[in-house]
């Protein structure tokens, strides 16, 4: 499609997009492409400050396993008591925790893992073919690369383990293998630093990107060229339907107004949609990452150690290294003592992979989690919408999603 005109500076809005992450930058290009009038509403003072500033950048095409499955049962002590593992629960008697671990519980069987995983592996796939062509039509400058990724496990078992699901998504043309620990070191040298792998997945067209970086270029030319009207530091309160208009108020009793609305709000979405009686079950889930400059010995290949939940993802000259899992922790604001465990947990999984010692930056998200571990987009009548949920996925998912939220609320294929 050919770029809209902007909207003239009079005109309202066509449809206002609630955050500004990636999935709402996302959203935001699906809508412009099609001709509306976007202003994209967000509580920060810039694009993607919040859970999208700083995940674990690796583009998972591939690796779209739901959270619940068999397994859960024998990891569930670790997720509900540990307290110095990649796993950390606050325990409360909030109706809706107790509610969305009922929920989540409920999926931990083969069946459900099986439809989760694929539902959110068909998102996967309709995302990267949206990238790719949002980037053959403007090329963005995110420390973009196609590395692939490797899965290393401790025990041969695990590799074994990991056998099911390849087969489970090879007839939809996921490239992945299994390959013992000599074979993953002559894919990325770097593991000679691991002694204790014993095997990996190997998933050769997996990408990476800095989803800062790219929400940056996606908003520069989503104002320049598709008339996309911004407005940050506006801290939604309330939203309402009102003479035919959605009507956003904020905590300082400003107003905005259009036809149509899209809550993209990560975590507050289900907060901010429950007073129009309208429940999305999810569940903060926070996680931790720092950037530092590469090690002696950095991987080239994006790393995901399944035995202590960490992933390591080259960018450029950078290495961000993500992890940790704290359920219903909805504080935002790093914790030291956790971070440092971050730190330390890297050091004895790829040791000379960062430069530990010289962080860069730090991060903490607080990732919203579906007790299914896909995203909710759905039309949900008079011109609102919502996609939320997309819990540790929502880089991979974002293009996918805006496409299919914007064409559910436009009413269109």
């Amino acid at each position: 499609m050919t770029s809209p005109a902007a909207a003239p500076a009079s005109s309202g809005p066509d449809l206002i997009i609630l955050g500004a992450g990636v999935v709402g930058l996302a959203s935001a290009w699906a809508a412009a492409r099609r001709g509306l009038a976007v202003l994209l509403v967000d509580r920060n003072a810039g694009p993607a400050l919040g859970t999208s500033f700083a995940n674990g950048a690796q583009l998972s095409y591939a690796y779209t396993d739901a959270m619940a499955g068999p397994a859960t049962w024998r990891q569930l002590p670790e997720m509900a008591f540990g307290r110095n593992g990649p796993f950390r629960t606050r325990w409360s008697a909030d109706p809706d925790f107790l509610r969305w671990g009922v929920a989540f519980l409920r999926q931990a069987n083969a069946g459900s893992l099986h439809k989760n995983t694929l539902a959110t592996l068909e998102l996967a796939l309709e995302s990267r073919a949206a990238m790719q062509a949002l980037l053959q039509q403007h090329p963005i400058a995110f420390d973009h690369a196609v590395s692939g990724k490797l899965h290393l496990y401790p025990t041969a078992e695990g590799v074994q383990g990991a056998a099911a699901m390849i087969a489970l998504k090879r007839p939809y043309g996921v490239q992945q293998q299994l390959v013992d620990a000599a074979g993953a070191r002559a894919i990325e040298p770097a593991l000679s630093g691991a002694p204790w792998l014993a095997g990996a997945v190997y998933s050769p067209e997996e990408e990476a990107g800095d989803p800062w970086r790219f929400s940056l270029g996606l908003l520069e030319i989503l104002q320049r060229q598709y008339g996309v009207q911004t407005r940050f530091d506006f801290d939604t309160r309330s939203l309402q339907r009102r003479n035919g208009q959605w009507q956003l108020e904020s905590a300082d009793g400003q107003a905005l107004r259009a036809p149509r609305l899209l809550v993209c709000a990560g975590i507050d979405g289900a907060r901010l949609l429950r007073p129009a009686g309208i429940r999305v079950p999810l569940m903060a889930i926070k996680g931790y990452s720092f950037t530092a400059p590469c090690g002696a010995n950095a991987p080239q290949v994006s790393i995901t150690d399944t035995k202590r939940k960490l992933v390591f993802c080259r960018l450029g000259e950078r290495i961000r290294v993500a992890g940790l899992a704290d359920l219903n922790d909805w504080n935002p604001a790093p914790e030291p003592a956790r971070l440092a465990q971050l730190v330390a947990m890297a050091r004895a999984s790829l040791p000379e992979a960062a430069d530990y010692d010289h962080l860069t930056s730090h991060w903490a998200g607080l990732r919203p989690v579906t007790p299914w571990s896909s995203p909710v987009i759905r039309d949900l009548g008079d011109g609102l919408g919502c996609n939320l949920g997309h819990g540790m996925l929502g880089w991979t998912l974002a293009m996918g999603s805006g496409e299919r939220a914007i064409a559910q609320l436009l009413g269109t294929p």
